[in-house]
């Protein structure tokens, strides 16, 4: 699967094309693109492995997406099999008292991923320029007037940029995916979760509210990626109508990305091998 397309840097950030909702996975069967998941899973947590031990680089994986886009469900297949003492999942939620009591991105510096390991955030500081700037919230906070003006959203585009790039300066790489559902899905998605009592806890209904600015999430979407999408730390922007295909492009990106980092296991040393050496003949002595 050629992923290339769906990959948004400093180089094709200015042509929307990537924003469109173009590819739908119809060149492959159900049966295919799980195929495809799990065998990029495996290989996903054969590398995870290797970096955990060397403890070098560590990842930080974004998901965006608007409500009933699959969030969940992606992080649930792509990385299922990976080994729980390397990665872990924090999600976003509205920010607490004392979480706004400090500048946006607190809160996710406190959960960064050490080197080693994988992070994976369910939303992320980029609701200060998607759900903040379509509803304005900034001009509402405790904030500095001068921090309450038409540009406090530019000026943090810039800020993201800049603190993505600390990371990957530090060892720690962001990849960053837009799941792009279209209307027509979300409504159909929103139904399924009225309709199906097992589904009703997902629903609320300020989903239903919060879709009545679908015009406007899109065009701050748009913004927030081609604004804070580089070559050190892309946007992956990924067509989620169909699950199985989003999950596919999840997998395949993430593998390309593992794979780019390509870390090895730590090699002993010439003692060390010595000592393991004595330490096989003291045990195979014990026979």
């Amino acid at each position: 699967m050629d992923i290339h397309g769906f990959r948004v840097t400093e180089k094709n950030r200015s042509d929307d094309s990537w924003f469109a909702h173009c590819e739908t996975g119809s060149s492959f069967s159900k049966k295919e693109l799980r195929a495809i998941t799990k065998e990029n899973t495996e290989k996903i947590s054969e590398l995870q492995d290797r970096l955990y031990a060397e403890g070098k680089v560590g990842v930080l994986i974004i998901f965006q997406a608007m409500d009933a886009a699959g969030k969940d469900a992606a992080i649930k297949h792509v990385m299922s099999g990976i080994n729980p003492q390397g990665v872990y999942v924090h999600s976003f939620k509205q920010p607490s008292s004392e979480e706004l009591s400090h500048d946006y991105l607190w809160r996710a510096a406190k959960v960064l991923p050490a080197r080693g390991k994988i992070a994976i955030f369910n939303r992320s500081y980029y609701e200060d320029v998607l759900i903040v700037k379509v509803h304005k919230l900034y001009e509402g906070q405790n904030l500095p007037d001068r921090m309450k003006t038409p540009d406090t959203i530019e000026r943090r585009y810039k800020q993201i940029r800049d603190f993505e790039d600390y990371l990957w300066e530090n060892g720690i790489l962001t990849v960053k995916f837009f799941l792009h559902l279209s209307k027509g899905e979300q409504r159909k998605r929103f139904l399924k979760r009225i309709d199906r009592k097992d589904k009703n806890w997902k629903f609320s209904q300020g989903d239903l509210t919060e879709r009545e600015f679908w015009d406007d999430y899109q065009g701050a979407y748009k913004k927030a990626i081609r604004e804070t999408a580089t070559e050190r730390n892309p946007w992956y922007v990924v067509p989620a109508d169909k699950k199985a295909f989003s999950w596919a492009v999840v997998s395949e990106a993430l593998l390309h990305v593992m794979a780019s980092i390509d870390p090895k296991y730590p090699v002993v040393s010439e003692q060390q091998e010595a000592e393991l050496v004595e330490c096989k003949r003291r045990l195979t002595a014990e026979e």
